[in-house]
C-alpha cells in the first residue's frame, strides 16, 4: 500500500463484556452467530491497548461470511463495572446494537416467554415506522404499505433493537440467516448518543476516519415517532436528530446502495437534560463496550488521529487476536480501536 493511502468500511464488530462465554456463545447463536477467532491479553498488554487493569480473554463470533457486524466477547478478569445494563436509552455514552429480522413477532413471543420465566428483560412493542420518503403518503388497502416494526430489547448484558421490513428491500444492508433460530442479519447498525449543539464533534467521523455521511439531521419528535418515543423515553415537546456515517462505497442519494455497517448518532438539543455514562460503555465494562472499525493504512490512521481534537489515543500495538490495532477517545467522549485489515 502506497504511503497515505487508506480505506474503511462498515463498523466490523460490537464488543460486548461477559462473566461466561458458553451462555453468551448459545444466546447470540440463535441470531445466527458462530464462533471464530479466540485470543488473549495480558493485563499490561490489556492495559496498553485498552487502559483496562485487567488480562482479557475474547472470542470472535462471525455471521455466514460476511466482514462486518460482527460480534466479539470480551471476558475481563476483573470487570471495571456492571456496564449500561438494562437503564434508559437517552443517556450520553449510550450504545446499541440494530438487527434486521425476518420475523420481528417471532423475536416479540420469545420475549414475553423469556419474562414470563423470570428472565430480566425490558422491551418496547414493535411499533410501525417510516423511515424512507416520509412525506409520500401511502394509500392503505391499495397500494403496498412501505416501512419497518422496531423493537428495543433490553438485557443485563444486551441492548438491542430489531427491525423487520415491509414493502421493500435493499441489498446491501443487512443479509438475514435463514437458518437461524429468529431469522436475523448480521449487527447492520450500532447507535451512539452525544449532546452537541454545535456539530462540531460529527466532523471527526467524515474529515478524520474518512466515513461517508448520508443522513444528517433527520429530526424526530415525540410527536413524529411512536417508536423513538418508547425506544428513547421522549417526553412532550422533545426531540433529537439523526445523522449516520456509512461505509464510504454506500450512496448518499441511491438508498439501494446503501450498505449496512451503518453508525446511527442520536443528537439531543442542550436543553434536554441528559446523564454521562461514558464510564459504563467502554472497554472493562460488562455488556455493549465498545465498536470497532477495520481499516488499511493504519499508520496513516494513526497520524490523522493525533492531530485530530481526540481526547486520547494509544500506540499502536497488536490486540488478542494478533492483529494491529489502535484506540482512542474521539471528541464526542466514545472509546473507539482500529483494526488493520488483512
Amino acid at each position: 500500500m502506497n504511503q497515505g493511502q487508506t480505506s474503511i468500511e462498515g463498523i466490523y464488530e460490537v464488543c460486548i463484556g461477559v462473566k461466561e462465554a458458553i451462555p453468551a456463545i448459545q444466546y447470540w447463536e440463535l441470531f445466527g452467530y458462530r464462533i471464530g477467532q479466540e485470543g488473549e491479553l495480558s493485563q499490561a498488554a490489556a492495559c496498553q491497548l485498552y487502559g483496562v487493569n485487567s488480562s482479557l480473554r475474547s472470542i470472535r463470533l462471525y455471521h455466514q461470511y460476511l466482514d462486518h457486524g460482527l460480534l466479539r466477547l470480551m471476558i475481563w478478569e476483573n470487570p471495571t463495572n456492571e456496564g449500561l445494563g438494562m437503564g434508559s436509552m437517552k443517556v450520553k455514552g449510550n450504545r446499541w446494537a440494530t438487527t434486521l429480522t425476518d420475523d420481528v413477532l417471532n423475536i416479540l413471543n420469545h420475549v414475553e416467554e423469556a419474562k414470563a420465566a423470570g428472565w430480566k428483560m425490558r422491551n418496547t412493542y414493535p411499533h410501525w415506522e417510516v423511515i424512507y420518503d416520509k412525506e409520500n403518503k401511502s394509500r392503505p388497502f391499495i397500494e403496498p404499505v412501505i416501512g419497518v416494526r422496531e423493537m428495543l430489547l433490553l438485557q443485563p448484558l444486551t441492548r438491542q433493537v430489531f427491525f423487520q421490513r415491509f414493502g421493500y428491500t435493499l441489498p446491501h444492508y443487512g443479509n438475514v440467516n435463514k437458518n437461524s433460530v429468529l431469522k436475523t442479519s448480521q449487527f447492520t447498525h450500532m447507535g451512539m448518543v452525544i449532546q452537541d449543539d454545535s456539530k462540531e464533534t460529527l466532523k471527526f467521523y467524515d474529515e478524520v476516519l474518512g466515513l461517508l455521511r448520508v443522513r444528517d439531521d433527520v429530526e424526530t419528535t415525540y410527536e413524529s415517532s411512536l417508536a423513538g418515543r418508547d425506544i428513547f423515553d421522549l417526553q412532550r415537546g422533545e426531540k433529537f436528530y439523526v445523522t449516520a456515517f456509512d461505509d464510504p462505497r454506500s450512496s448518499a442519494t441511491n438508498i439501494f446502495a446503501a450498505r449496512s455497517g451503518r453508525l446511527y448518532i442520536v443528537r439531543f438539543p442542550g436543553f434536554i437534560k441528559l446523564d454521562s455514562r461514558f464510564e459504563a460503555a467502554q472497554p472493562g465494562c460488562l455488556g455493549v463496550c465498545l465498536y470497532t472499525y477495520r481499516v488499511r493504512g493504519l499508520d496513516t490512521y494513526c497520524d490523522r488521529i493525533k492531530a485530530s481534537p481526540v481526547q486520547k489515543y494509544t500506540n499502536l500495538i497488536p490486540n488478542e487476536f494478533g492483529e494491529m490495532s489502535l484506540s482512542f477517545v474521539a471528541p464526542d467522549g466514545y472509546f473507539w480501536t482500529l483494526l488493520e485489515a488483512s
